[in-house]
């Protein structure tokens, strides 16, 4: 299998920690490729019709592509209990909770990146904001005790984001007032698995 994808994704490092979570690694080739909103590059077009990563290359099948399809795929592959079918449901929200928070830090990245400056959306970049803070509200008033169980999906992708937020919007200080979330995502970062996929550029 080809992993098609960047170093810098959040939604990578979600199915590369989910490989090596599942003793996987070794069974997919990473293949860098440098793609933005403006531009996409050539293998992530290929693989995924919309251009965007990470996608799954298969030896055996089409591509599979949306980081939530891939894993679950690999999950599966591995016979894994990352999506234990007694708090499905609860793995399945905080996965998707994760990936809200990400979309929307994700556009804030591209808003100052690639419009100018003198055009950039103030208003709009603090609405985004608005939406991962409410993701962590709730993550840390409500989630707490699924978060310190058994490790499933939701959790590596409630890790993957909170690292996210460190890579990418460091100033914003996510922690403040989130005393319980900020402890265990100390704790989930050591996990060897978080360690091998520090985002980088």
């Amino acid at each position: 299998m080809k992993l098609i994808h960047s170093p810098a994704s959040p939604f990578v490092r979600k199915v590369r920690v989910t490989l090596a979570e599942t003793s996987q690694t070794d069974d997919v080739e990473l293949a860098r490729v440098h793609t933005t909103a403006l531009s996409t590059a050539d293998a992530a077009a290929a693989a995924n019709p919309l251009g965007k990563i990470p996608a799954l290359v298969r030896p055996d099948g089409p591509a599979i592509y949306d980081s939530r399809v891939i894993c679950r795929y690999l999950v599966a592959r591995a016979e894994a209990d990352l999506y234990p079918e007694e708090r499905l449901w609860d793995v399945l929200t905080l996965e998707a909770t994760a990936d809200g928070m990400l979309e929307a830090a994700v556009l804030m990245v591209y808003e100052k990146r690639l419009r100018p400056a003198e055009i950039v959306f103030e208003d709009w970049l603090e609405a985004q904001w608005g939406k991962v803070e409410g993701a962590l509200d709730a993550l840390n008033e409500r989630w707490m005790s699924h978060l310190y169980g058994p490790l499933d999906m939701g959790q590596i992708a409630i890790g993957c984001a909170l690292g996210y937020l460190d890579f990418r919007h460091g100033e914003r200080d996510w922690r403040q007032g989130r005393d319980g979330l900020a402890g265990w995502y100390a704790e989930f970062a050591k996990r060897d698995s978080m360690l091998a996929t520090v985002p980088n550029d």
